[in-house]
Parts: C-alpha cells; sequence; structure tokens
C-alpha cells in the first residue's frame, strides 16, 4: 500500500468490513423473521410483519457501520507513521 491515497485505503477497509455485516444480515433476517412470527404467536392480537420492518433496521446498522468505519479508518490513514513509531 505504498503511496496509497486516503480514498483507496478507506475503499479497501470498508468494503472488507461491510462485506462481513453483508453476510451477517443475511444469514440473521431469516433467523429474526422465525423467531418473531413464533413470539407473536402468543399475543391474541395478531400483526402480520412486513418486509420493511426487517429491512429498516438492517439498513441503519449498515449506515452506522459505514460512518464508524470510515471515520476510523480516515482517522489512520491521515496519520503519519513516522510519529507513530517514534513514539514506540
Amino acid at each position: 500500500m505504498l503511496g496509497a491515497t486516503v480514498f483507496t485505503v478507506v475503499s479497501m477497509l470498508s468494503r472488507d468490513f461491510l462485506k462481513l455485516v453483508g453476510i451477517v444480515s443475511i444469514i440473521v433476517l431469516p433467523v429474526i423473521y422465525f423467531f418473531m412470527q413464533k413470539w407473536l404467536q402468543n399475543f391474541a392480537y395478531q400483526m402480520e410483519i412486513s418486509w420493511w420492518m426487517l429491512i429498516l433496521p438492517v439498513m441503519l446498522v449498515w449506515f452506522m457501520a459505514l460512518v464508524t468505519i470510515s471515520f476510523q479508518t480516515i482517522k489512520t490513514a491521515l496519520m503519519n507513521p513516522v510519529k507513530s513509531l517514534k513514539s514506540e
């Protein structure tokens, strides 16, 4: 990564972390749907779960992950490695 720009570093690291968030989202969505259906069967008043009720929280998690990862990656990419090695 010698000579890499900040945008290149941010995009590489963000892509890797967002892949993990995507894999977890794909695994968790059916599990959440199953357990929510089981839990809601015990109530007297039934309510159907719409697809947006599951997608909206996933999109929120993706947004929070992207902001957090980008912020930390930009902070790391802009750091001067000489100063960090000098202080050790």
